[in-house]
C-alpha cells in the first residue's frame, strides 16, 4: 500500500506518530495499522454518541498496546447505542462495527462509523421533519 503525505502531515502507524518534513510517498510492505491525520478526531470533537464511539475505536488503532481497556469501553458503548437507536441504518452499521472490532479491523470500523454520522445528525437534529414543512 502506498501512502502520500504532504509536508507537515502526520501518519499514525502502529502507535507511532510520523510527520513528513517534505512531500513523501511511503510504501507499506506488510500488515500494519495506520491512520491518516485527516481521519483523526480530537477529543473536543467527540460531541455525539457515535463520535464518542469513533474516538474510542480511534484510540485502539492509535495505541494498540493500550487497547484492552478501550475494547471493553467500545463493547459497552455498542450495547448502549444499540439500545438507544431505533434507526435500522444505524443498527446495521453498529453490527458491522462490532464485527470489525471483533476481527481487529479498526480502520474498517472507523470507516463504518464515519458513514453513520449523517444519520445520527438527522436523528438528533432539533428540527423535526414535521416542523420543517411549516411556513414561518
Amino acid at each position: 500500500m502506498n501512502i502520500s503525505l504532504r509536508r507537515g502531515e502526520k501518519l499514525y502507524l502502529n502507535g507511532a506518530v510520523i510527520r513528513a518534513d517534505r512531500k513523501v510517498c511511503i510504501e507499506l510492505l506488510n500488515d500494519v495499522t495506520f491512520l491518516l491525520e485527516n481521519h483523526v478526531m480530537q477529543a473536543k470533537d467527540a460531541t455525539s454518541p457515535l463520535r464518542q464511539l469513533y474516538f474510542v475505536v480511534q484510540l485502539m488503532l492509535m495505541s494498540p498496546n493500550d487497547a484492552a481497556a478501550a475494547i471493553d469501553m467500545c463493547r459497552s458503548m455498542l450495547a448502549s447505542l444499540n439500545a438507544a437507536f431505533g434507526d435500522p441504518r444505524i443498527l446495521n452499521g453498529l453490527a458491522q462495527v462490532a464485527k470489525s472490532v471483533d476481527e481487529k479491523r479498526m480502520f474498517d470500523a472507523l470507516k463504518t462509523i464515519r458513514a453513520l454520522f449523517p444519520y445520527e445528525s438527522e436523528i438528533m437534529s432539533p428540527i423535526s421533519k414535521q416542523d420543517s414543512g411549516k411556513a414561518a
